[in-house]
């Protein structure tokens, strides 16, 4: 514990690089496909993408034939760059995070009814895992979705959701929220449609009626707001984190 203390104490934050096993040897783990026949000939391709890609003493470590002239590839390299941890300023859901019981008493105290959220995957998108993991019960790794929550009625639609369906939803139910999950990204298919409920509901003359937020695994609170949404938040985020924001949203415009 002593050697690792000291290392961590001599770490220079302006100068940050990969560690594999040891300090600074910048060793990084990469994975990817070539449209290249399975072999030799393919790991040598491989390496030399990652010599041109700037690392060093490049090793593919598995590979495997994907079929149809295509070959897949996990190799190793060693990262010359660094980058200043420092001067990182990132955009970000700036809210005090209650947990469940707190959201609870939060809405008794000052929003006194009732609180209701809208939660679909909109569009072509089929997943589901994300908004069941924000709005179903029993919610996911240990943090129970928004149906447990006392004083918030969750309303979970579902997947390939039209986003004109998700607002006659909330429009029938008079909702505080939508909250929209984005899996599907190829393309940029989770742009257009973002896009388009934000033009849908500004053609209705709901947007500042409805606290719109949106959520991914390539989503974040930049792109959100970039696109109009109220709020972003992409892995590792949980029911609470997004009731917190929207029921503090909600005092926060006066729509208690």
């Amino acid at each position: 514990m002593a050697d690792v203390n000291a290392q961590t104490a001599k770490i220079d934050l302006t100068k940050v690089k990969p560690y594999g096993d040891t300090m600074n040897d910048g060793m990084v783990e990469t994975a990817f496909t070539l449209p290249v026949p399975y072999g030799e000939e393919g790991s040598e391709a491989a390496k030399q993408l990652l010599r041109k890609m700037g690392l060093e003493e490049p090793a593919v470590v598995y590979s495997k034939d994907m079929g149809g002239g295509f070959a897949f590839f996990v190799a190793y390299g060693k990262c010359q760059h660094t980058v200043d941890y420092t001067g990182i300023k990132v955009t970000k859901v700036e809210v005090d995070v209650m947990d469940r019981l707190e959201c609870e008493r939060y809405i008794r105290e000052n929003i006194k009814r009732d609180v209701v959220m809208i939660g679909a995957s909109t569009g072509t998108d089929a997943h589901t895992v994300g908004i069941d993991a924000i709005m179903n019960m029993k919610g996911f790794h240990g943090h129970y979705g928004l149906e447990r929550f006392k004083g918030i009625n969750a309303i979970n639609m579902g997947s390939q959701v039209p986003n004109e369906a998700a607002i006659a939803k909330a429009v029938e139910t008079g909702a505080d929220a939508i909250l929209i999950s984005q899996t599907v990204t190829q393309k940029d298919v989770h742009i257009k449609n973002l896009t388009n409920m934000v033009e849908l509901l500004e053609a209705e003359g709901l947007r500042d009626k409805i606290i719109l937020v949106c959520g991914g695994p390539r989503l974040s609170h930049e792109l959100a707001q970039e696109l109009g949404y109220d709020a972003g938040f992409g892995p590792h985020s949980y029911a609470e984190h997004v009731a917190s924001f929207v029921l503090t949203e909600i005092v926060k415009r006066g729509l208690a």
